[in-house]
C-alpha cells in the first residue's frame, strides 16, 4: 500500500495496563511515578454513581505512603476552559503533587489542561489558547507531574492521547492543545469502571473511537503503524459495541472496547491531519451542545457519502483489512458498502441518523458554514462549502428547521 510520504514519526508513551480491577494498582503506580499527594479529578455523574468513593477507597484500605489530597468532582460537558482553571486553582491549594484522572474523555482532557497550566504557570489556560497550540519534541519536554489516567468510557482515548480538546468559553469554540507529554503516565484500562455506563452513552462513545480510527486510517499523514492500530480498532468495535451496548455487564466486550478506544486514538492522534468529520463535529458540539460522540455518530456517515475523493483512494484496502465482507469490487460501490455496514452499527446500538432532539433552528443552522470554518480542526483540510451544507442539511430534519 503505497503511502504520501515515507517519512513519520510515531510515539506512544503511556504506560497501558488493561483488566478487570486494574484500578487497584493505582496507588502504587502514583507512588511509582513519584507521587505522595494524589489530586483525584472527576465528575457529579461518578460521583452520584459511587464510581468516585470506589477508586478513592483504594487509598484507605491500601497501606503506603500515597495520600489522597482532594477531590475535585465539578468537571463538566466539553473540558471548558474556566472550569480546567478552578481544578488547577484547587491543585494547588490541596498541595497536590500528582494526577489522577477518573472520567470520560472531557475529564481526561480537563486534567491535562491543568498539568499544562501548571508546566506554563499560567493562572488562566485562556491566557496561552488564543488558537490551535501545537508543541513538539525536543522543544516541548516532559512534564515532571505523576499523571495517572482511569477512562470510565470507551470512546475518547484521552487516557494516552497527546491532544486535549479545550472548550473556549469565551471564544466559543474548541481548541486543540497538543503537547507530547501532556498525556497521562499511565492508564488503567479497568472495564469494571465502565459497567455501570447508560447504553446510549456506550454506543456513542464507541462510535467516536470508530470515528478516530476512520480518520486516522485516511489521513494524508497515515502510515503502516497508524494503520495497524485504526484497522485494529475498527474490529473491534465492529465485533463488540452491539454487546457492550445491549449486554453492559459483559467485561470482556467492555475490556475490549477500551483497548480498540486506546488504539483508534493512537492512530488517530499519530497521523493527524485531516479530520472532516470531527471539523464537523467540533462546530456542532461547541455552538448547540451536541456530546461528540454523538455528533460524531450522526455525521460520520454522511460526511463519507459527500466526500467520496477523500475517501476512494483508500476505501478497498480499508474494507478488506477491517474485515468487511461482501464487499464489492469497484471503489464507489465499496464505499457505499462501508457507509451501510457503518450505518446499520448505528441503528443497531440505537443512535439516531440526525439531531432531530436538539431542535436546531433554521437560523442557527444558516451559520453552520461558518463555523465549521472556524474550528481549528479544519486548518488543515478545509471542507468545500457545499460539502458542509449538503451534509447540515441531511442531519438536521426539515421539520425542526
Amino acid at each position: 500500500m503505497p503511502y504520501v510520504t515515507s517519512l513519520f514519526q510515531f510515539s506512544v508513551r503511556t504506560s497501558v495496563t488493561s483488566g478487570a480491577g486494574s484500578r487497584a494498582l493505582l496507588p502504587e503506580t502514583v507512588r511509582e511515578l513519584g507521587g505522595r499527594r494524589a489530586v483525584l479529578f472527576t465528575d457529579k455523574g461518578l460521583t452520584n454513581a459511587g464510581i468516585t468513593e470506589k477508586v478513592a477507597e483504594l487509598f484507605r484500605v491500601m497501606p503506603g505512603p500515597v495520600q489522597l489530597a482532594g477531590i475535585f468532582d465539578e468537571i463538566e460537558q466539553d473540558a471548558k476552559a474556566s472550569i480546567i482553571n478552578r481544578a488547577a486553582r484547587f491543585y494547588k491549594e490541596c498541595a497536590g503533587d500528582s494526577l489522577v484522572a477518573l472520567g470520560g474523555g472531557s475529564v481526561l482532557d480537563t486534567v491535562k489542561g491543568v498539568k499544562w497550566m501548571l508546566h506554563k504557570g499560567l493562572t488562566d489556560i485562556r491566557e496561552g489558547l488564543t488558537g490551535n497550540v501545537i508543541e513538539t519534541w525536543p522543544k516541548a519536554q516532559y512534564i515532571p507531574i505523576p499523571h495517572v489516567a482511569l477512562p470510565t468510557t470507551a470512546g475518547t482515548g484521552a487516557e494516552v492521547s497527546p491532544i486535549a480538546v479545550v472548550f473556549h468559553d469565551e471564544l466559543q469554540v474548541k481548541v486543540n492543545l497538543i503537547h507530547p507529554f501532556v498525556n497521562a503516565d499511565a492508564a488503567l484500562l479497568d472495564p469494571e469502571l465502565t459497567v455501570g455506563l447508560p447504553p446510549r452513552v456506550t454506543a456513542f462513545t464507541g462510535f467516536d473511537a470508530l470515528t478516530h480510527a476512520i480518520e486516522g486510517y485516511f489521513s494524508p499523514q497515515a502510515n503502516p503503524m497508524t494503520d495497524a492500530y485504526a484497522l485494529h480498532a475498527v474490529r473491534l468495535i465492529m465485533e463488540n459495541l452491539p454487546t457492550a451496548v445491549h449486554r453492559g455487564e459483559d467485561l470482556s466486550a467492555r475490556a475490549n472496547m477500551l483497548v480498540a478506544s486506546t488504539m483508534a486514538i493512537t492512530a488517530f492522534s499519530m497521523a493527524l491531519n485531516a479530520i472532516p468529520v470531527h471539523n464537523m463535529a467540533h462546530a456542532f458540539g461547541a455552538r448547540f451542545g451536541i456530546p461528540h460522540g454523538l455528533a460524531n455518530a450522526v455525521l460520520l456517515p454522511n460526511v463519507m457519502a459527500a466526500l467520496p475523493p477523500f475517501y476512494l483512494p483508500r476505501i478497498q484496502s480499508f474494507a478488506r483489512d477491517a474485515g468487511f465482507t461482501e464487499v464489492p469490487a469497484d471503489a464507489e460501490g465499496c464505499l457505499a458498502h462501508v457507509i451501510e455496514r457503518i450505518r446499520a452499527l448505528r441503528e443497531a446500538v440505537g443512535l439516531p441518523e440526525t439531531f432531530a432532539e436538539f431542535h436546531i433552528p433554521a437560523e442557527a443552522l444558516a451559520r453552520i458554514v461558518d463555523l465549521v470554518h472556524a474550528d481549528p480542526a479544519g486548518v488543515t483540510f478545509r471542507l468545500p462549502d457545499a460539502v458542509i451544507t449538503r451534509v447540515a442539511r441531511e442531519v438536521v430534519p426539515a421539520e425542526v428547521k
